[in-house]
């Protein structure tokens, strides 16, 4: 007889991924192990093992959980009506937002994506990219006559803009909500209007 899934699986599950997070954020995914998993989650290791049979099942998981659903929340945003501008403005602070809480998961994402087969390392690039299409499509839309057909300079300018979004999760991981609205509308204002616009 097949063993019932416990009510609380899915609180368990994600609990784990954010112990995960913590330990591969603070020891790196190769040095990391599942007794240390287990004890940052307060489990046994036993019982970790239940929920997952490797670390590299749960840095799967981790990863794909936390893009998968940055991008879905960045790229589903209602935008129906706004300007190209305005597109841009709202969606830079709903990434800065997003990234609120998630410091070990978004350190984890640069180094150990790496670490995981090609298959799944293809899906997860794929949400990434996802983003950067979205994020390309918005400023191409913004500055069509300059952009829109030199494909280089659109991508010099869509990853100096996610530069800059990652440069204020690598400084300042405990700002609040406040203070990346902020920072995101410092953001807009020197992508739609460079120095002068500050």
């Amino acid at each position: 007889m097949a063993r019932t899934i416990a009510k609380d699986h899915d609180h368990k599950r994600a609990r784990i991924l954010k112990s995960a997070a913590r330990v591969f954020a603070r020891e790196g995914f190769d040095r990391a192990s599942m007794a240390q998993l287990a004890a940052e989650c307060g489990i046994s290791k036993a019982n970790i093992y239940h929920y997952y049979d490797s670390k590299d099942a749960i840095l799967f998981d981790m990863l794909e959980t936390y893009l998968r659903q940055l991008r879905d929340g960045i790229c589903g945003l209602q935008m129906d009506g706004l300007s190209a501008p305005d597109r841009l403005r709202l969606v830079v602070q709903e990434i800065l937002l997003a990234y609120q809480g998630v410091d070990d998961e978004h350190r984890v994402q640069s180094t150990g994506i790496s670490a995981l087969p090609a298959e799944q390392q293809q899906l997860l690039r794929g949400y990434q990219r996802d983003l950067v299409v979205f994020l390309s499509d918005i400023l191409a839309d913004i500055s069509p006559d300059v952009l829109r057909d030199n494909k280089e300079k659109l991508r010099a300018t869509t990853m100096s803009v996610f530069g800059m979004l990652n440069w204020f999760y690598m400084w300042n991981s405990g700002a609040d909500a406040e203070a990346r609205k902020d920072y995101a509308a410092l953001v807009s204002d020197l992508t739609l209007d460079g120095l002068k616009g500050i």
